[in-house]
């Protein structure tokens, strides 16, 4: 298996060296840790403190502790084992993102190091991909409506339980969406399921999250017209553009909804 090149492990190697010296008593008092075996991303001499330092960033990214990748037995940690499948997965997934930010640079036209600036005109952060950055707090990161839609393969009323569920979890965290959006692209996916009536029971949770959506009254009615309720999805958008009186679209639709 590839290792990762010498400027990768440098930059960890700076990026952990200060914090870890910063804990040695000084006149070398503290005993060196050993060293670590089946090192396989790393080089085999890879200091612990710059492996744990990453695996502590790497379980912060996924939402894990140290029992996801490794086998724990009798109340210990072998975390040379390759028994687990989590734990060569990382590995490959630790190459990717690696790869990914050796082209990263030319690909977003900046150099490495050369991110967003600041306010005063100073470079930000460095063009890099990290785990966090797809992951967001999941171990397997996926959409709200991909989940979603998973649950409701058993019943429309089994994927707004989900939604629900995720929602009372993980609201004001970084793993799902749950803006407006979140419901009315699920409601979307059911229409196209052809499940009006389940399109209509996701809209009318996200009225619940957010009253005064016109956007979600605008869906509404389209579901409503499908089932044949002219009246309701009349009302419905009568109601959008109240909300939104330059919602031009909703306009459009209510009289030709009006006239029909």
């Amino acid at each position: 298996m590839k290792r990762l090149s010498r400027g990768i492990v440098l930059g960890i190697v700076l990026l952990v060296g200060v914090r870890a010296s910063a804990q040695t008593p000084a006149g070398g008092g503290q005993q060196a840790a050993p060293p670590m075996t089946n090192l396989q991303v790393w080089p085999k001499d890879t200091a612990p403190a710059i492996v744990l330092q990453f695996m502590n960033a790497f379980d912060d990214s996924l939402g894990v502790q140290c029992n996801y990748c490794h086998v724990q037995q009798g109340g210990r940690f072998d975390f040379a084992s390759d028994e687990k499948r989590e734990k060569k997965v990382a590995r490959q997934m630790i190459l990717l993102r690696d790869s990914i930010n050796v082209v990263l640079p030319a690909i977003v036209g900046k150099p490495a190091g050369a991110g967003p600036t600041s306010g005063d005109g100073h470079p930000g952060a460095p063009v890099r991909v990290l785990c966090s950055s797809c992951h967001r707090g999941l171990p397997v990161p996926a959409s709200i409506a991909d989940v979603v839609a998973d649950a409701a393969t058993s019943g429309g009323a089994a994927g707004l339980a989900k939604f629900k569920e995720l929602r009372a979890r993980y609201y004001g965290g970084q793993q799902y969406d749950f803006t407006e959006n979140a419901l009315l692209t699920i409601a979307q996916r059911a229409m196209n399921a052809k499940s009006p009536d389940n399109a209509i029971a996701y809209l009318q949770a996200n009225l619940e999250y957010y009253p005064k959506s016109a956007r979600t009254y605008q869906a509404m009615a389209q579901a409503r017209d499908v089932k044949g309720d002219r009246p309701g999805a009349i009302k419905d958008l009568e109601k959008a553009v109240e909300l939104d009186p330059e919602n031009t679209q909703a306009r459009n639709q209510l009289q030709q909804l009006r006239g029909r």
